[in-house]
């Protein structure tokens, strides 16, 4: 579960779309997706936001957090968050676009409850993607 879990919010993290390539500074954003998890029948809209710092045009860190989705299973609850770092590398192909690459690390965790017991676990694992993004302005 947890390898899907990982890839989901890999996935999810990659399509937030990295700011590195604009002047320096603080910025951030909110992201919605979907979550599929192979042992549950169905997938799940998860939401979340992230935050970064831009040191010039090549060079950036981010942080972001996501709650992934939240199943019914035997008579109880599953519900998937995650939290990501990231560096992000980026170099300018013309005034609008940039390649990107990240290399951070995730943390995913769940939490599973029936009445009366809840089971918390965790998963770490490397997260990395790359990118074309577009400057609208």
């Amino acid at each position: 579960m947890y390898k899907k879990f990982a890839v989901a919010a890999a996935l999810a993290a990659v399509a937030s779309s990295a700011c590195a390539g604009e002047s320096k500074g603080f910025y951030g954003g909110l992201d919605v997706g979907t979550t599929k998890v192979d042992i549950f029948d169905s997938s799940k809209t998860g939401a979340g936001g992230f935050a970064g710092y831009s040191f010039n045009q090549y060079v950036a860190l981010e942080l972001g957090y996501r709650q992934l989705g939240k199943w019914e299973m035997n008579g109880g609850t599953v519900k998937l968050y995650e939290t990501d770092f990231s560096v992000i590398g980026s170099y300018p192909l013309s005034p609008e676009f940039d390649i990107y690459g990240r290399y951070g690390r995730n943390s995913g965790h769940a939490d599973s409850s029936v009445p009366g017991v809840t089971i918390t676990g965790y998963s770490d694992s490397a997260l990395f993607g790359a990118g074309l993004s577009y400057k609208f302005t």
